[in-house]
């Protein structure tokens, strides 16, 4: 069944799939790792995990039938990238628990959520009062610099403000300019120089933006600043965020040394 309160499943699963890599990496840093049985073909933390666990296919491709064989006492998804007619019908025979992430208060009530999924409340409360600690310590600008985060090119796509990734740019000073759009939106070159953009982040994820796109987008776009961004900082809203307000400062840095 889909499980729409924690309090639901009555007893501590010991066969788990995690559809999601960032809430795969943090089912290992609770230290569950034994009990974890599938994982996606995405969920490259911890790298070991890739040989030792059965890859039940992509987050938006997953195999049904690879997954019921190992037949899972709870199986965790993500709202935004799992499909969702895939996890109902999963819902239909298992304990499915959905997760919906877009800011950084719901990252930390997902990893409370978790936790008391698998019985490891403490190990969560631990982890939460840290990464409150270190973004916390981020120094917030009432300047906020005009920004276009790029996940994709040909087309490229940017991010809309209902998403994760624009409230971390939120904590690192820097203004969406698409966030008045939903979700991704495709945009252009043009709409990029009519939201009057100070900056250009490419992101190393989805796609793998590398020096060359900058050099391209550059000819493209003189006079605004462009960089390479690692987009698990901005996007894996699980106990990689330990890191990201660190990777934050350290990115404010080199945006002002840019200028």
């Amino acid at each position: 069944m889909k499980l729409n309160a924690v309090n639901e499943l009555l007893y501590t699963p010991k066969r788990i799939i995690s559809l999601v890599p960032s809430q795969t990496e943090l089912l290992y840093y609770l230290g569950i790792g034994e009990h974890v049985a599938g994982i996606t073909k995405f969920c490259v933390h911890p790298t070991q995990w890739k040989s030792t666990k059965t890859i039940v296919g992509g987050t938006k491709n997953i195999h049904l039938k690879k997954i019921k064989e190992l037949n899972p006492d709870l199986i965790i998804a993500n709202k935004e990238e799992n499909v969702q007619e895939q996890i109902e019908e999963l819902a239909a025979d298992f304990n499915v628990w959905v997760t919906d992430v877009h800011d950084l208060k719901s990252a930390l009530q997902m990893i409370s959520d978790i936790a008391q999924l698998i019985n490891k409340p403490g190990e969560a409360f631990i982890l939460a009062e840290k990464i409150n600690k270190n973004f916390n310590g981020l120094i917030k600008s009432q300047q906020k610099i005009n920004t276009a985060y790029l996940i994709w090119r040909n087309p490229y796509m940017s991010v809309g403000g209902d998403t994760f990734i624009n409230d971390m740019l939120f904590h690192c000073s820097l203004q969406n300019i698409f966030a008045d759009e939903k979700r991704y939106p495709v945009i252009t070159v043009d709409e990029i120089i009519k939201h009057q953009c100070q900056l250009v982040l490419l992101s190393s994820e989805p796609y793998p933006f590398k020096q060359q796109h900058i050099n391209e987008l550059q000819l493209q776009l003189p006079g605004v600043k462009i960089l390479l961004a690692d987009g698990e900082m901005f996007s894996w809203y699980g106990n990689r965020l330990l890191y990201a307000a660190e990777y934050f400062k350290k990115l404010s840095l080199l945006i002002n040394s840019a200028s």
